[in-house]
């Protein structure tokens, strides 16, 4: 199916691996000119060189989303290349150590909040006035399973992937009528390097495995095709939504 996103402007943080990785690559292969966009230039550069090599057109770019400033320069830089921005994707996150709620150190609880919400809003507020200028666009937030549910030890990741999708849903209504569509996805137990990350115990992987309804962990590629379809004309009656990927997880 042909989304009709050929020569748009894309923005994706996190883009240098994972999930935005994924999504960075099916938006080339639809044509989009893609800014991959991640605090790891050297994992940024890899799918940029994988992409423009593949003849797709890719700019690699270098973003602290906890830091207003560095996403500030991200845009700046982004309009200046390519003269605009018509789609963006916030994906850039972290998880955080997992600790109780009553001792969690403030200091870790500032540290994701930052990066997993302040990042988000820091984006959201340079791509909708970026968009505004080219008479409208669409935005993907990823925040996760944990934007609805929750898991124990997770306190300052599961109130920042709700804080992500109360925010989603705020913007979308203030934007509904300028042409900004902006939803939210809510990946679940995806096989991604942040995923692993967090699993330290291979029998704590084992158990999150089995309680899996379809049996086995998501694909990159299985959430990048839903973040793709939200940002294209496909989607054009959606805004305002959270949409999970999560394998039926939180249909418990």
């Amino acid at each position: 199916m042909e989304l009709g996103l050929r020569d748009k402007v894309a923005v994706v943080t996190g883009g240098g691996s994972g999930i935005g990785a994924a999504i960075c690559r099916q938006l080339a292969h639809e044509g989009v000119r893609v800014v991959i966009a991640d605090i790891d230039m050297e994992a940024a550069n890899r799918v940029a060189e994988e992409i423009n090599e593949g003849g797709g057109r890719a700019m690699p770019a270098h973003v602290d989303v906890g830091n207003a400033q560095s996403v500030e320069r991200l845009f700046a830089d982004t309009v200046a290349e390519w003269g605009g921005l018509n789609l963006a994707v916030n994906n850039a996150g972290i998880h955080g150590i997992r600790n109780p709620t009553g001792s969690y150190p403030i200091e870790e609880w500032q540290r994701v909040t930052n990066v997993n919400l302040n990042g988000v809003f820091y984006c959201m507020k340079h791509e909708i006035n970026a968009m505004l200028e080219c008479g409208g666009g669409s935005i993907v937030n990823v925040s996760s399973i944990l934007g609805t549910v929750a898991l124990p030890l997770t306190a300052a990741y599961t109130a920042a992937k709700h804080g992500v999708v109360g925010l989603t849903k705020a913007a979308a209504i203030e934007y509904a009528r300028f042409g900004i569509r902006i939803n939210v996805i809510g990946p679940g137990w995806i096989d991604t390097p942040l995923v692993a990350e967090v699993q330290q115990a291979a029998s704590y992987l084992k158990r999150m495995d089995s309680l899996q309804p379809m049996g086995r962990r998501g694909k990159p590629e299985e959430v990048a095709g839903l973040a793709c379809f939200l940002l294209s004309s496909q989607a054009s009656f959606i805004t305002g939504s959270y949409h999970a990927v999560d394998g039926a997880y939180t249909s418990h």
